[in-house]
């Protein structure tokens, strides 16, 4: 009967880690949807990215009330979670505090737990307000409406719930510590708990002990549960915003990528040799589409993009073109491409890993072609991201579909186009009429 516990507790942590792995295959499985991007250069910048940028928050202090806010539950999430290996020891081995033999070192270590704690416990209750109560214009566009903002404040609430357990058990456990009950070593320094044991006065042994139990059992429940929570929600940026980072764009933001299809085509055109009417081989691949109109033809990078959205809205809130308010926000495209994305993720699952068409596409389904269109590829999004995501690279695709796919661009970049064509500039001007302005 002794090792029930011990048993339950594995059990718990054993299935709530394995159907976060099985989900977490979901998500590389969808990311590998996309198109490989080959061998990635630049390692040594691309690590120095991810220090500065997705371990050092350097984009988050831009904005220094909300960033150092961030970085408090940030490190408190970091730091605090180290504990949770000794609850898990504690856990399968039915032992109490099993690193309690540290002595100062272990002393120093609750006690920042306990401190960090607190103060993430404050930085929440201040995100909870300014969302919710100061109502930020950025919290609450169009998209943020339903799911989006619900989830937003799920996550508070988790975390909330999650730090006064935590307190709650370490304030039960000094009360006990105080008793001289067995089994409660003294160990451990509690500045913040330490507070609560007024409210423990006057209680019996074995209502403590309840108590203490009861916030141990639902502390690591709820890690667990919260755990597996990342993947229906944007706080899988936790994990994800390191190899985003990585994997982010090291080039100049202004400098465009040669579409690799046309690239091939002027090649063949300038090659003297090359014969323009030969028929392909008949195992020739099919023809690479053009751009981008669904999730599969968007690089793996993008979907990873789009899986590491925080839904923060500092692209949209720097976006000239939603600021003067055109139908454009970059948050929105990202949030789209990951809902299109989970989507198909959803037909291979009910379809054993083949996908079956549904007659839908990112393209006018997800993203209309006015938001695509109202962009100036300013990179103001690309600039303003806190983990390096890369919004204006699908609108780009998605308009070169457009463009030469569709034949569907704007009647002003026809204009445009058809006068670089005919007159190698962009005015309605015969090259030999351009410096009759001088002649006025």
């Amino acid at each position: 009967m002794q090792y029930i516990p011990n048993i339950i507790f594995l059990f718990l942590l054993v299935a709530g880690i394995g159907y976060f792995t099985k989900n977490i295959l979901k998500v590389i499985r969808n990311i590998k949807i996309g198109k490989s991007v080959g061998k990635i250069d630049n390692k040594g910048e691309r690590y120095g990215n991810v220090a500065r940028i997705a371990l050092g928050q350097s984009k988050m202090v831009k904005r220094p009330f909300a960033g150092f806010l961030h970085i408090i539950v940030y490190v408190g999430f970091i730091v605090i979670n180290i504990e949770v290996l000794e609850i898990i020891i504690d856990g399968i081995f039915g032992t109490h505090r099993i690193f309690a033999p540290l002595g100062g070192v272990y002393d120093f270590l609750i006690a920042t737990f306990e401190i960090l704690a607190f103060l993430v416990l404050v930085s929440v209750i201040i995100f909870w307000t300014r969302r919710n109560i100061s109502k930020i214009k950025r919290f609450w566009s169009n998209e943020m409406t339903g799911w989006p903002k619900n989830d937003a404040n799920y996550i508070l609430y988790f975390e909330v719930v999650l730090m006064i357990l935590f307190l709650t058990m370490n304030g039960a456990d000094l009360a006990l510590q105080n008793m001289g009950a067995d089994h409660y070593v003294k160990a451990g320094s509690f500045p913040i708990s330490g507070f609560l044991q007024p409210i423990f006065e006057g209680m019996s042994e074995a209502t403590l002990i309840l108590i203490e139990r009861t916030a141990w059992w639902l502390h690591i429940a709820g890690i667990l549960v919260f755990l597996n929570y990342l993947y229906f929600s944007k706080h899988l940026h936790i994990m994800l915003a390191f190899p985003n980072v990585f994997y982010g764009r090291t080039t100049p933001k202004g400098q465009f990528k040669n579409n690799e299809t046309v690239t091939a085509e002027v090649k063949m055109m300038m090659d003297p040799t090359a014969d323009p009417f030969a028929a392909p081989p008949e195992d020739a691949p099919a023809p690479e589409k053009f751009g981008a109109s669904d999730v599969m033809d968007l690089t793996q990078i993008q979907l990873l993009n789009a899986y590491t959205c925080t839904e923060c809205g500092r692209c949209t809130d720097e976006c000239p073109a939603n600021k003067t308010g055109k139908k454009l926000s970059p948050r929105k495209i990202m949030m789209d491409t990951r809902d299109r994305l989970q989507e198909v993720g959803k037909n291979l699952d009910a379809n054993k890993g083949v996908f079956i068409p549904d007659g839908k596409e990112l393209l006018k389904d997800y993203i209309t072609t006015e938001e695509l269109w109202a962009c100036t590829t300013c990179n103001a999004c690309v600039e303003a991201c806190p983990v390096s995501i890369d919004p204006l690279s699908i609108i780009m695709d998605m308009r070169q579909y457009l463009v030469m796919e569709q034949s569907a661009a704007p009647n002003e970049l026809n204009v445009t186009m058809t006068n670089i064509e005919n007159n190698g500039a962009p005015w309605p001007f015969n090259q030999m009429d351009r410096l009759n302005w001088k002649n006025e």
